[in-house]
């Protein structure tokens, strides 16, 4: 793929790599692409970071016609650096556009857009502990008319972020709500893709949950608010009597994370039982009252895992291993960021080198 690149006149200054927080400072640079119905997706570039300049019927202001991912590059301890299943990004995000009437970004087009943005800002990668650089990359229709369609022209964009721990507290517990009023996605719906009206959807339950002291919310299922299923920003999982139990992905109605399939991978090496399967909120909490409820955790590629601590649901309120990080969690975070910072040897070939 030709890549144009135009320079800008003046670099940023660098943040301090001990105050990055999560997405606050983006790089000098991002990658843009066209998508149209002659050329296809054509006249990729590297230029200056900076605002988009579109039409105010522009459809994806009016129709949310848009789709994105995320995903990170790690600076190895040898200076080299390395990014984690990107291909499995760019599948998921062709599963996406497709949900939504959207060209596909070929995979090939998706992951030498991303190493050659990366190498370009390879400056931008920070080199302290538990630090990487977030990679946004989003597709968005950009047809100015009204009137709701598969819009005539798109952009595919990338944009990257040196980033700190997700949560300012570190891998610490946090406390989840289970939220049986309002629903985040149904079988038919969108609920597998990862697209900005899902999450705009599930802003209300986060500041319901935040109104009674909690960090994030669990969703229960669309159909019959009985059965959990993922967390407002990440999948999660239960270890309940030594198995692992997770909500399944074949029913459309939950995100296919990378993180949680790699950890379902290596939970299964390690000899554990994973049950893909549907878990009554009523049933976790017996068995969280019972004390079969040994580690409760969320995995994703922002804050890789989160260990949760208490759980909510209606009245009822569990506390899950003294609110202490399990011994599972801790074990299954030093292993996966191990592989992606390159401390561990990477014997699932998932890392992939960017320079």
């Amino acid at each position: 793929m030709d890549i144009r690149f135009v320079e800008r006149k003046d670099l940023k200054e660098k943040p301090d790599w001990n105050k990055l927080g999560f997405g606050k400072y983006f790089t000098d640079y991002m990658f843009e692409m066209d998508w149209d119905r002659e050329h296809e997706w054509h006249d990729a570039r590297i230029v200056p970071y900076g605002p988009i300049q579109f039409d105010p019927a522009c459809v994806v202001l009016h129709y949310a016609q848009e789709t994105f991912e995320g995903l990170k590059a790690y600076r190895r301890e040898d200076g080299k650096i390395q990014l984690f299943r990107p291909e499995m990004n760019a599948k998921r995000m062709q599963n996406s556009n497709e949900r939504l009437c959207m060209p596909k970004v070929p995979v090939d087009i998706f992951v030498d857009a991303i190493k050659a943005l990366v190498e370009k800002e390879k400056d931008w990668v920070p080199t302290l502990p538990n630090t990487s650089l977030y990679i946004r990359p989003f597709v968005f229709a950009t047809e100015a008319a009204l009137g709701v369609h598969m819009a005539t022209n798109y952009r595919f964009l990338v944009i990257l972020s040196p980033v700190g721990m997700y949560y300012a507290e570190g891998l610490n517990p946090v406390k989840i709500m289970i939220e049986d009023e309002l629903v985040r996605a149904v079988q038919g719906g969108t609920g597998f893709t990862k697209c900005g009206g899902n999450y705009a959807g599930s802003i209300a339950g986060q500041v319901k949950a935040e109104k009674e002291g909690y960090d994030q919310v669990l969703w229960l299922d669309g159909a019959t608010r009985t059965y959990v299923e993922e967390v407002g920003s990440m999948n999660i999982m239960f270890k309940i009597d030594g198995e692992i139990y997770t909500a399944p992905i074949n029913e459309g109605t939950v995100l296919p994370g990378v993180t949680r399939d790699s950890m379902i991978h290596i939970l299964k090496d390690w000899g554990y039982k994973v049950n893909e399967a549907h878990l009554k909120a009523e049933d976790l909490m017996r068995y969280g009252h019972e004390g079969k409820l040994e580690e409760v955790f969320g995995t994703g590629t922002a804050a890789v895992i989160s260990p949760v601590g208490k759980l909510k649901f209606k009245d009822d309120v569990i506390t899950i291993n003294d609110m202490k990080t399990g011994e599972l969690t801790q074990k299954l975070y030093d292993t996966l960021t191990g592989i992606q910072w390159g401390r561990l040897p990477d014997k699932y070939g998932w890392t992939v080198e960017v320079c």
